[in-house]
């Protein structure tokens, strides 16, 4: 890290179902998201010096089409794809722009129109970029009538049982938090409570998984502002939120050699928090608020340990101990997360970062973490990338 970047200006759309006609079309719900976030900070697109757009689902230039509706003012917009973790990679790339020196202010958005039913490949006569980790899968589990995505992490989650003993209902216990967290919370998606005999009832998808313990195909957009110390005082801007770390990682040799967990990014996530906690000077009993990667209760399972949220081989307890929400050690995924806000996949770390400025600046109602100081984001996507950044309010 360089110079100091702040997050002065956040917004996002409330997710919709695919084919909800309540819902916009991208360059639409871009547009919403990033004059939300534009006119949170109190500052024109005019100002803006570069714009950094993620999304996967998508026509090349689509960044400019969603910005187009909100100034055409000739300045450089780039476009990032970097599957499920495409919103934090752009934001990795813009905060580096500011701390460089590059540039004062930059905008990042993020958006997604996704389609019904699981995830699917979009290309029949070339390698799949998960090649490498669709070759792993295979030699290390059997495929089966799931959808993919759903067979990646519940054999991640199948691996964490055979090492430590849990049974299939502690992962449901995550599904059950993420619905009274999203309960109240105006942006989700999902927001009906469930009962853990709902959770476990719903149809079996892979390992420990089932049906509500997946993250559903969502659209929707999230932005942000970010700039530097000096443009904030120019704007008369007064103790921002701002990022004291951030790490992206990409996969190693250990992601395809013998572990389901490895493949889906715990060794990433476990490099790029150790990196974070030494730029920010604090650790993980520093946090008081926590947007993961849910996009399966698994995987919020592991990210617990690889986070260092609780020690490795400790996710049960931590979970039967209601660690992981209001009145325990740290608040995970206020905002419902993937599981219940949705996951339209260029938005999401965006979304994760709006909700954790509103958290440290004291604005979010009902699912306010009382006296929110530090928090942290964690965004991965199979290909593959993982990104940790640590937000602080002083």
């Amino acid at each position: 890290m360089s110079r100091r970047v702040n997050v002065i200006g956040v917004g996002m759309t409330k997710f919709t179902k695919p084919g909800d006609p309540a819902g916009q079309d991208y360059h639409e719900m871009g547009a919403t998201a990033a004059k939300l976030a534009l006119q949170d900070a109190a500052v024109e697109y005019s100002e803006i010096e570069q714009a950094w757009t993620g999304y996967v689902y998508g026509d090349s230039c689509s960044g400019m089409r969603a910005l187009y509706e909100v100034g055409q003012t000739g300045i450089p917009i780039f476009n990032v794809n970097s599957n499920c973790s495409t919103g934090s990679s752009a934001l990795f790339a813009a905060r580096q722009a500011v701390a460089s020196g590059a540039v004062e202010v930059a905008l990042v958005l993020g958006f997604e129109k996704m389609e019904k039913g699981a995830l699917q490949a979009k290309w029949g006569d070339r390698v799949p970029s998960l090649g490498k980790h669709l070759e792993t899968q295979l030699r290390l589990q059997q495929f089966t009538a799931a959808p993919p995505a759903a067979q990646m992490f519940g054999g991640a989650g199948v691996e964490y049982q055979n090492k430590y003993g849990i049974a299939d209902d502690v992962f449901g216990r995550i599904a059950v938090k993420a619905r009274k967290h999203a309960n109240v919370n105006p942006y989700a998606l999902f927001g009906d409570l469930l009962t853990l005999e709902q959770v476990m009832a719903s149809p079996h998808q892979h390992g420990p998984l089932t049906r509500f313990q997946c993250c559903p195909p969502t659209c929707g957009a999230g932005a942000t502002v970010l700039c530097s110390d000096e443009f904030a005082r120019k704007k008369g801007i007064v103790n921002p939120v701002y990022i004291a770390g951030q790490a992206l990682e990409t996969d190693q040799p250990s992601s395809f050699k013998d572990s389901m967990m490895d493949m889906v990014g715990y060794g990433m996530a476990q490099r790029a928090a150790a990196s974070v906690y030494e730029q920010a000077g604090i650790g993980a009993e520093d946090i008081d608020v926590v947007e993961l990667h849910d996009c399966f209760t698994a995987n919020e399972l592991i990210s617990y340990e690889s986070l260092g949220l609780t020690p490795e081989g400790t996710a049960e307890k931590f979970i039967l101990e209601e660690n992981n929400t209001y009145g325990g050690n740290v608040v995970v995924n206020p905002s419902g997360g993937l599981l219940s806000k949705g996951h339209p996949l260029g938005a999401t770390g965006l979304a994760q970062c709006t909700e954790l400025v509103w958290q440290l600046r004291g604005q979010a109602e009902k699912r306010q973490v009382e006296g929110a100081k530090v928090a942290l984001q964690h965004n991965v996507g199979i290909g593959g990338a993982c990104i940790v950044t640590m937000y602080r309010k002083d």
